[in-house]
C-alpha cells in the first residue's frame, strides 16, 4: 500500500513521528508536507496529495494541519476523496468501516503522539464494511 502524508507547518513534528512509524511497519511513503516549520497555506500542501488519491484511489493519505479541517476541506473537494478527521481509534475505525475513507486528517495540535500513530494503525488495518446501507451511501457522495 502507498501512503502519501502531508502537514502544514503546525503538523510537522507529529508528521515526523507518524512518518517514522510507517516506515519501521515497510510502508511506501510520499511526503508532500512542510519539513521545516516555517508558515505555509494549507492548500498549497493538500493539493497535489488530493489529486494523487483522486487519480489512485488504491493509495491512502494521512493529512494534518492544527485542527485537522482545513486540510480535510480542501482534500474533500477531489473526486473520489473521502477524507475523515479522527482524534479516537474509534473514529478512525467507523471512517474506514461505515464511509470507506481514504484519507485520514489528524489534528496535530489537540492529539499526543501516541493517539495518532494508534489513530493511523487502526485506519489503515480497518476494511470498508462493503454492501449493504454503508455502500449505497458512499456511492452517493460524488455525485
Amino acid at each position: 500500500m502507498n501512503i502519501i502524508i502531508s502537514n502544514d507547518h503546525a503538523g510537522v513534528k507529529l508528521k515526523n513521528k507518524v512518518k517514522d512509524y510507517l516506515e519501521s511497519k515497510g510502508y511506501n511513503l510520499k511526503d508532500f508536507g512542510n519539513n521545516d516549520g516555517e508558515s505555509v497555506d494549507y492548500p498549497d500542501i493538500i493539493h497535489p496529495l488530493a489529486k494523487e488519491i483522486s487519480e489512485n484511489n488504491e493509495n491512502k493519505g494521512i493529512i494534518m494541519c492544527g485542527t485537522g479541517n482545513g486540510v480535510s476541506m480542501v482534500a474533500n473537494k477531489y473526486e473520489g476523496v473521502r477524507a475523515g478527521l479522527c482524534w479516537s481509534k474509534d473514529i478512525a475505525e467507523l471512517i474506514r468501516k461505515h464511509n470507506n475513507a481514504n484519507v485520514l486528517s489528524l489534528p496535530a495540535r489537540f492529539i499526543s503522539t501516541e493517539d495518532a500513530i494508534e489513530i493511523v494503525k487502526v485506519f489503515l488495518e480497518t476494511d470498508f464494511e462493503e454492501g449493504g446501507r454503508h455502500e449505497r451511501r458512499v456511492n452517493k457522495i460524488d455525485k
